[in-house]
């Protein structure tokens, strides 16, 4: 199992996820709490937290989300550029 996720480079792609993952979560965070576009016309109520704890744990569920969704999609790329590879008899 281990020489398989070696070979698709999973660890790798993983790594890319999250700093992909962290840096679009920072910068929506950020857009929304600094208010970038302009201000947020708030007529909620949040429960528990103010709005900004809300839209920290928004932008860690999009983090993790997203990495996980760049992680397949690069692991996939990396196992149909391998299988082209070996049906053609090509070996890196």
């Amino acid at each position: 199992m281990l020489v398989l996720l070696e070979s698709l480079a999973f660890y790798r792609n993983v790594r890319i996820g999250l700093v992909a993952g962290a840096g679009l979560a920072v910068l929506l965070y950020l857009v929304r709490t600094l208010e970038l576009l302009g201000p947020v016309i708030d007529t909620r109520e949040y429960p528990l937290f103010g709005p900004d704890v809300w839209f920290l744990f928004l932008a860690f569920v999009l983090a993790a989300t997203f990495a996980l969704l760049v992680a397949v999609a690069l692991t996939i790329a990396e196992a149909a550029r391998g299988a082209g590879e070996a049906s053609t008899g090509r070996v890196e």
